[in-house]
């Protein structure tokens, strides 16, 4: 009895293994890798420590180059560096406009001060964004003076960049956002296809998904549960609903534990209508770790037909070149 037990058991770990190995996968052609760039080319910081309201402006790296984040020169040298995606930043404004932006407030970055969703884009643009950056506890300003008039607006993205390609996050859970966002596509259908999905706070991007037939996107809740019910069940090779028509997010370090990763994986996913993509290591500080140094690179499996989140866009870009 005990010898039929154990047969049975082989066979049907044989059987898991066969259903979720890449020998069944359509393993893609080389080249087919795809980048999204967060927040474009930007000053980098030391992730660890790290609080909801810590000032990261005050904690850069020396610089190595002249580009702050959520601007126009840092999105179009994300595109140059080979991004197929850049991530942007959005608060809507008190007249309408959605200010590309990453912090909830002014102080920290700027030479201004108050609630960045509640000021209105004309006094928005008078602002320095570059005043408080410093990689030497203030003793120096390297980007003050140098980023006044650069906070744009995403209508202005969208025409300067007609080619670009942009993951939305919305900074708060206001649902008006979702609204705005929706009627702004409605007005302009061209733009739709530029909107590569949204994400961020749970209550605009559910909302936005509801109106915006066709869009991708997901919050913290929605990750969670795509990867746990795939876990659980994966292996069988149905997709849950909660992976279907969406963005999949994948750190680097449990994508091993994904059913069939890599080719596998990806393929049931395309075929479940989402897109995949790759961060970097998950250390419990949130989701938007990316594949960020050369080392990291190794985790970006061989002929991946995802997409690859990386905060270094200008180094990892090169390094994963399709060219």
């Amino acid at each position: 009895m005990l010898g039929k037990v154990s047969a049975a058991a082989a066979i049907l770990v044989a059987a898991v293994w066969a259903w979720n190995t890449t020998l069944l996968a359509t393993v893609p052609e080389a080249g087919e890798i795809k980048l999204l760039s967060h927040r474009g080319v930007h000053q980098t910081f030391a992730s660890e420590n790290l609080e909801n309201d810590t000032c990261t402006a005050k904690l850069i790296e020396p610089p190595t180059h002249e580009y702050l984040e959520n601007t126009m020169p840092s999105m179009r040298a994300a595109l140059d560096y080979g991004a197929d995606v850049v991530e942007l930043d959005v608060h809507l404004t008190p007249d309408g406009s959605f200010a590309i932006f990453h912090d909830w407030t002014l102080d920290c970055r700027t030479d201004g001060s108050g609630i960045t969703q509640e000021t209105e884009m004309a006094r928005l643009k008078e602002l320095d964004i570059g005043y408080g950056y410093t990689a030497d506890g203030g003793k120096t300003h390297p980007f003050r003076g140098r980023g006044v008039g650069l906070m744009p607006s995403l209508e202005e993205v969208l025409l300067a960049f007609p080619e670009g390609r942009f993951l939305i996050n919305f900074k708060s859970e206001r649902p008006e956002e979702a609204v705005a966002l929706a009627d702004m596509l409605n007005s302009h259908p061209e733009w739709q296809e530029a909107i590569f999905g949204v994400y961020g706070g749970g209550v605009p991007t559910r909302e936005t998904l509801r109106l915006v037939k066709g869009l991708r996107g997901y919050d913290k809740r929605a990750v969670v549960s795509c990867l746990a019910q795939y876990l659980t069940y994966g292996w069988t090779g149905i997709v849950p609903r909660a992976c279907s028509d969406t963005l999949v997010i994948v750190p680097a370090n449990y994508a091993w534990m994904m059913w069939g990763w890599p080719y596998r994986f990806s393929e049931r996913m395309r075929d479940a209508g989402s897109e995949v993509i790759l961060l970097g290591p998950y250390g419990g500080g949130g989701f938007t770790s990316g594949i960020d140094d050369p080392s990291q690179v190794d985790f970006v499996p061989e002929r991946f037909d995802g997409y690859v989140w990386t905060n270094r866009i200008e180094i990892i870009g090169p390094l994963l070149s399709r060219d």
